[in-house]
Protein backbone atom coordinates (compact mmCIF):
# COMPACT_ATOMS: atom_id res chain seq x y z
CA UNK A 1 0.00 0.00 0.00
CA UNK A 2 1.21 3.50 -0.82
CA UNK A 3 0.25 6.84 0.72
CA UNK A 4 0.47 10.43 -0.50
CA UNK A 5 2.27 12.53 2.15
CA UNK A 6 0.41 15.67 1.01
CA UNK A 7 -3.25 14.60 0.86
CA UNK A 8 -2.88 11.34 2.90
CA UNK A 9 -4.70 9.40 0.25
CA UNK A 10 -3.81 5.73 0.04
CA UNK A 11 -3.41 3.63 -3.09
CA UNK A 12 -3.52 -0.15 -3.39
CA UNK A 13 -1.70 -0.25 -6.74
CA UNK A 14 1.99 -1.02 -6.26
CA UNK A 15 2.94 0.26 -9.70
CA UNK A 16 1.88 3.85 -8.92
CA UNK A 17 4.76 6.19 -8.13
CA UNK A 18 2.92 9.56 -7.97
CA UNK A 19 -0.36 10.75 -6.52
CA UNK A 20 -3.13 11.08 -9.11
CA UNK A 21 -4.48 14.20 -7.40
CA UNK A 22 -1.46 16.44 -6.82
CA UNK A 23 1.47 14.55 -8.38
CA UNK A 24 3.39 14.07 -5.12
CA UNK A 25 5.67 11.06 -4.91
CA UNK A 26 3.99 8.25 -3.00
CA UNK A 27 5.60 6.59 -0.02
CA UNK A 28 5.28 2.99 1.04
CA UNK A 29 2.90 2.59 3.98
CA UNK A 30 3.60 -0.55 6.00
CA UNK A 31 1.74 -1.42 9.20
CA UNK A 32 3.75 -0.85 12.32
CA UNK A 33 4.90 -3.98 14.05
CA UNK A 34 4.39 -4.61 17.72
CA UNK A 35 8.09 -4.97 18.44
CA UNK A 36 9.01 -1.62 16.88
CA UNK A 37 9.40 1.42 19.14
CA UNK A 38 6.90 4.25 18.71
CA UNK A 39 7.66 6.59 15.84
CA UNK A 40 7.64 9.74 18.02
CA UNK A 41 8.83 10.61 21.51
CA UNK A 42 7.01 13.29 23.51
CA UNK A 43 9.29 15.71 25.27
CA UNK A 44 8.44 16.74 28.83
CA UNK A 45 6.68 20.07 29.06
CA UNK A 46 9.01 23.00 29.73
CA UNK A 47 8.92 24.88 33.00
CA UNK A 48 6.68 27.95 32.66
CA UNK A 49 8.47 31.27 33.02
CA UNK A 50 8.24 33.29 36.17
CA UNK A 51 5.48 35.79 36.43
CA UNK A 52 2.07 35.90 34.94
CA UNK A 53 2.18 33.86 31.78
CA UNK A 54 -0.81 34.28 29.56
CA UNK A 55 -2.00 31.70 27.12
CA UNK A 56 -1.73 32.94 23.52
CA UNK A 57 -4.96 33.94 21.90
CA UNK A 58 -6.70 31.25 20.00
CA UNK A 59 -4.99 28.50 21.99
CA UNK A 60 -6.54 25.70 23.87
CA UNK A 61 -5.57 23.52 26.79
CA UNK A 62 -4.52 24.21 30.24
CA UNK A 63 -2.47 27.33 29.81
CA UNK A 64 0.84 25.51 29.92
CA UNK A 65 2.77 24.95 26.76
CA UNK A 66 2.16 21.52 25.34
CA UNK A 67 4.65 20.13 22.86
CA UNK A 68 3.26 18.97 19.58
CA UNK A 69 4.15 15.50 18.34
CA UNK A 70 6.92 15.43 15.78
CA UNK A 71 5.70 14.00 12.48
CA UNK A 72 7.57 10.89 11.35
CA UNK A 73 10.22 11.47 8.71
CA UNK A 74 9.24 10.57 5.20
CA UNK A 75 11.39 7.70 3.96
CA UNK A 76 13.16 8.36 0.65
CA UNK A 77 11.51 6.84 -2.35
CA UNK A 78 13.54 5.10 -5.06
CA UNK A 79 10.70 5.21 -7.56
CA UNK A 80 12.33 7.90 -9.70
CA UNK A 81 11.03 11.24 -8.44
CA UNK A 82 10.98 14.08 -10.97
CA UNK A 83 13.83 16.54 -11.02
CA UNK A 84 13.43 19.29 -8.49
CA UNK A 85 12.25 17.17 -5.56
CA UNK A 86 8.66 16.81 -4.40
CA UNK A 87 6.05 18.95 -6.05
CA UNK A 88 3.06 18.97 -8.32
CA UNK A 89 5.05 18.92 -11.55
CA UNK A 90 4.42 15.99 -13.85
CA UNK A 91 7.14 13.44 -14.37
CA UNK A 92 9.25 14.17 -17.43
CA UNK A 93 11.40 11.39 -18.87
CA UNK A 94 15.07 12.26 -19.27
CA UNK A 95 16.04 13.52 -22.67
CA UNK A 96 18.48 11.35 -24.61
CA UNK A 97 21.98 12.71 -24.44
CA UNK A 98 23.31 13.83 -27.78
CA UNK A 99 26.92 12.98 -28.32
CA UNK A 100 29.00 15.98 -29.30
CA UNK A 101 31.90 13.84 -30.56
CA UNK A 102 32.24 13.39 -34.29
CA UNK A 103 34.88 11.41 -36.11
CA UNK A 104 37.67 13.52 -37.58
CA UNK A 105 37.60 14.06 -41.34
CA UNK A 106 39.88 11.84 -43.41
CA UNK A 107 43.24 13.34 -44.31
CA UNK A 108 43.41 14.90 -47.76
CA UNK A 109 44.69 12.56 -50.41
CA UNK A 110 48.10 13.73 -51.44
CA UNK A 111 48.52 13.27 -55.15
CA UNK A 112 51.98 12.66 -56.48
CA UNK A 113 53.56 14.61 -59.33
CA UNK A 114 52.05 13.96 -62.75
CA UNK A 115 54.32 12.24 -65.23
CA UNK A 116 51.91 10.03 -67.15
CA UNK A 117 52.25 11.95 -70.41
CA UNK A 118 56.05 11.75 -70.22
CA UNK A 119 55.94 7.99 -69.73
CA UNK A 120 53.47 7.61 -72.62
CA UNK A 121 55.77 9.69 -74.82
CA UNK A 122 58.74 7.46 -73.98
CA UNK A 123 56.74 4.28 -74.68
CA UNK A 124 55.56 5.59 -78.05
CA UNK A 125 59.09 6.68 -78.94
CA UNK A 126 60.60 3.29 -78.10
CA UNK A 127 57.86 1.49 -80.03
CA UNK A 128 58.55 3.73 -83.01
CA UNK A 129 62.31 3.18 -83.01
CA UNK A 130 62.00 -0.61 -82.54
CA UNK A 131 58.91 -1.66 -84.51
CA UNK A 132 58.30 1.35 -86.75
CA UNK A 133 60.58 0.09 -89.57
CA UNK A 134 58.38 -2.84 -90.48
CA UNK A 135 55.04 -1.06 -90.61
CA UNK A 136 53.68 2.39 -91.30
CA UNK A 137 52.22 2.72 -87.77
CA UNK A 138 55.61 3.98 -86.62
CA UNK A 139 54.85 7.32 -88.25
CA UNK A 140 51.71 7.72 -86.10
CA UNK A 141 53.37 6.63 -82.85
CA UNK A 142 56.36 8.87 -83.60
CA UNK A 143 54.14 11.93 -84.01
CA UNK A 144 52.23 11.04 -80.82
CA UNK A 145 55.49 10.66 -78.89
CA UNK A 146 56.75 14.06 -80.01
CA UNK A 147 53.44 15.83 -79.21
CA UNK A 148 53.06 14.25 -75.75
CA UNK A 149 56.71 14.85 -74.86
CA UNK A 150 56.59 18.49 -75.92
CA UNK A 151 53.36 19.09 -74.00
CA UNK A 152 54.80 17.51 -70.84
CA UNK A 153 57.94 19.63 -71.07
CA UNK A 154 55.80 22.77 -71.24
CA UNK A 155 53.82 21.63 -68.17
CA UNK A 156 57.03 20.91 -66.29
CA UNK A 157 58.35 24.36 -67.10
CA UNK A 158 55.14 26.11 -65.98
CA UNK A 159 54.54 24.05 -62.81
CA UNK A 160 57.53 21.91 -61.83
CA UNK A 161 56.04 20.93 -58.46
CA UNK A 162 53.01 19.21 -59.98
CA UNK A 163 54.60 17.82 -63.14
CA UNK A 164 57.70 15.65 -63.45
CA UNK A 165 59.14 13.11 -65.87
CA UNK A 166 61.39 15.33 -67.93
CA UNK A 167 63.82 12.47 -68.80
CA UNK A 168 60.96 10.32 -70.07
CA UNK A 169 59.60 13.12 -72.25
CA UNK A 170 63.05 13.85 -73.70
CA UNK A 171 63.56 10.12 -74.43
CA UNK A 172 60.26 9.92 -76.30
CA UNK A 173 61.02 13.02 -78.36
CA UNK A 174 64.59 11.94 -79.12
CA UNK A 175 63.71 8.41 -80.27
CA UNK A 176 60.90 9.67 -82.46
CA UNK A 177 63.14 12.37 -83.91
CA UNK A 178 65.82 9.78 -84.74
CA UNK A 179 63.17 7.63 -86.44
CA UNK A 180 62.01 10.51 -88.64
CA UNK A 181 65.57 11.61 -89.43
CA UNK A 182 66.47 8.09 -90.54
CA UNK A 183 63.35 7.92 -92.70
CA UNK A 184 64.17 11.27 -94.28
CA UNK A 185 67.73 10.13 -94.92
CA UNK A 186 66.54 6.87 -96.48
CA UNK A 187 64.05 8.69 -98.67
CA UNK A 188 66.75 11.14 -99.76
CA UNK A 189 69.13 8.30 -100.63
CA UNK A 190 66.37 6.45 -102.44
CA UNK A 191 65.49 9.52 -104.47
CA UNK A 192 69.16 10.21 -105.20
CA UNK A 193 69.62 6.63 -106.40
CA UNK A 194 66.61 6.92 -108.71
CA UNK A 195 67.92 10.23 -110.04
CA UNK A 196 71.36 8.78 -110.71
CA UNK A 197 69.82 5.78 -112.42
CA UNK A 198 67.83 7.97 -114.73
CA UNK A 199 70.97 9.87 -115.67
CA UNK A 200 72.85 6.68 -116.56
CA UNK A 201 70.10 5.64 -118.92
Amino acid sequence: MKRCPTCNRTFEEDWLAFCTEDGTTLVDESPARADEPPATILAPPPTPPAGDWAQPSGGFGSGQFQSQPVPPPVPPSNMGAPSGGFGVAQFQPPQPMQSGWQPPPPPPYAQGPKQGLAVASMICGLFTIVFGWCCSIGVITGIVAIVLGAYQLVQIKNNPEQNTGKPFAITGIATSAVYFLVWILLMFLYGFAIFMGSLNQ
